[in-house]
């Protein structure tokens, strides 16, 4: 705790005397240098480092930065070498022979080699572990190490999304192997290739990587990242107004409205792109109300998503409308829109028997409809969201109370149990537009992503005839009927695609925003000398 009182003193210190500064003073983009700490804020703990294991956004940001795949995508989302320097897919793209570095090494000073990349490939599709990732490698046939540094993957039949798969974190296997990874120390202690090195982790308030050294990429410049759990974005926002977080990911009112002054712009620096994810209201389809689809579309059709843009997110984001954003290959523009409407919304809730009474709730058998949605603690856009919603529904005759919980009890206690009606969520996701993972039928399990329960035989039909052609006609064939088949079914009612709209500290350089965003490259940020805050040694880079 003493290191991160000394911190938070330090940055006071400077926020006071940096209204003196020039405006000038973090325009400067100085000359890379190694050293100074960038402090984020996450509104939900991390649950577990091992990237295989943890589906949540909050343990995917910490465990990124110390585990590597064997590819990634670069700036303009093409899929390049990480710790595969190349690879070669045969004509029949049946198979894959990587050619992996042979420079890297585990943050304990051990090889790399393919025998860990086997070792994460048995275990991701061994059933005994609780992954949500098995259905990318289970189209595999055989998988094995030619040599060290050479690794061939063979599939049953061509496999459209194989080489992006394999961007998942690889494992070590001299530390995992023959134990229970589920309950292996590096759950809380990962060990991995990456850029950084975990450092600390103290439950309820902060996880501390460090530069590694010895990475094989070149050490990062930027020499800790100190991740702090608050979990409320109101707080996020008031501690970075106090330089004690160096970037956040800000709320539509902050970003239009109350960043909107000299001092700010000053200090930090905005942007804004549509990021890869979506929100949604989605319904426990086990569930008796919510199996009948003609309710999933009177809600549809009671919700007012442009409101929900126009007021809760001051225009910062688009329409949903599937699992898809606008600008990607695979989005169907064309799917049936659920205008809102009072009117359409009560015949489709007659037609499925509930009938007004005299105080306008609506009934069946007796019972009111009334349910409950689960929202995330700390995210005020999803908590007013629902509070719009639950207002909407009211208007027709249905009684909607929400439950704001905190983020790991609402993913361990509730979504993983199935122990809801329904939720406001979001997914992120990335370029590949597979859906398996999240609407496959078969993907209900434990820690699985299909945790509303969807079954639907021509959509499985269809996610497993994309994933087996790699002609990407046919594939946007398959993904434009499964959007119309989910804009008729209505198991989510997408809601809205928002804006990212992040705040960084003036101080840290080299972000150049691209289609991947503005952290595909955050091993290259850097502080120059001058305007460093954490360090007290730095040194030039070469």
């Amino acid at each position: 705790m003493k290191k991160v009182f000394i911190l938070i003193i330090i940055a006071a210190g400077l926020a006071s005397c940096g209204k003196a500064r020039e405006a000038t003073f973090y325009d400067d983009p100085g000359k890379p240098a190694y050293g100074d700490t960038i402090i984020t804020a996450s509104i939900g703990e991390a649950s577990n480092l091992i990237p295989i294991l943890a589906g949540d956004a909050a343990s995917h940001d910490i465990s990124g930065h110390v585990y590597n795949g064997l590819v990634k995508y670069d700036k303009n989302l093409n899929i390049v070498g990480i710790l595969a320097k190349s690879w070669e897919i045969s004509t029949d793209n049946l198979s894959i022979i990587f050619h992996l570095r042979k420079d890297v090494k585990w943050q304990d000073g051990t090889p790399f080699t393919a025998h860990d990349v086997l070792y994460t490939y048995k275990i991701i599709v061994d059933p005994k572990t609780p992954t949500p990732y098995s259905g990318d490698f289970k189209p595999v046939k055989e998988a094995k190490v030619i040599d060290d540094y050479t690794f061939k993957v063979t599939y049953e039949k061509p496999f459209a999304p194989a080489l992006q798969s394999w961007s998942v974190g690889m494992l070590p296997r001299h530390l995992l192997e023959g134990t229970d990874i589920t309950t292996s120390h590096l759950i809380r202690k990962p060990i991995g290739t990456g850029p950084y090195i975990f450092k600390e982790w103290i439950s309820g308030d902060r996880i501390v990587l460090t530069a590694n050294n010895n990475y094989f990429e070149g050490k990062p410049f930027i020499e800790r990242r100190i991740t702090r759990v608050i979990p409320d974005l109101a707080t996020m926002f008031l501690e970075l107004k106090r330089y004690t977080i160096d970037m956040m990911g800000l709320t539509p009112l902050q970003a239009l409205k109350q960043t909107d002054y000299p001092g700010f712009k000053r200090e930090f620096s905005k942007y804004r792109y549509l990021g890869f994810s979506y929100v949604y209201l989605g319904y426990n389809l086990k569930h008796k109300v919510f199996g009948d689809r003609r309710v999933r579309k009177a809600i549809a059709h009671a919700i007012n998503k442009q409101e929900i843009i126009d007021g809760i997110l001051l225009g910062q984001g688009v329409e949903a409308t599937g699992p898809y954003k606008p600008d990607m290959w695979a989005y169907n523009g064309n799917v049936r829109r659920y205008e809102h409407s009072k009117e359409k919304a009560l015949a489709l809730l007659n037609e499925a028997g509930f009938e007004k009474r005299e105080d306008g709730i609506l009934v069946k058998d007796g019972k009111p409809f009334e349910f409950t949605i689960l929202v995330n603690q700390g995210n005020d856009v999803r908590i007013r969201t629902a509070e719009l919603i639950q207002k909407r529904l009211r208007d027709v005759g249905i009684i909607v109370k929400i439950r704001t919980i905190e983020w790991a009890t609402f993913v361990n206690e509730f979504i993983d149990k199935r122990n809801f009606e329904a939720v406001i969520l979001g997914w992120s996701f990335g370029p590949e537009p597979d859906l398996f993972d999240v609407w496959h039928s078969s993907k209900q399990g434990p820690k699985e992503f299909n945790f509303i329960s969807f079954e639907n035989k021509e959509v499985d039909e269809l996610i497993m005839k994309a994933r087996h052609t790699m002609d990407q006609e046919e594939r946007r064939k398959c993904y434009f009927r499964i959007q119309e088949i989910l804009a008729d079914e209505q198991p989510y009612t997408f809601l809205f695609i928002p804006y990212s709209l992040v705040a960084v500290h003036k101080r840290i350089k080299g972000i150049e925003p691209a289609p991947a965003g503005i952290t595909y490259n955050n091993t290259e940020w850097y502080v120059p000398m001058e305007q460093m805050r954490y360090s007290s040694r730095a040194t030039l880079s070469p």
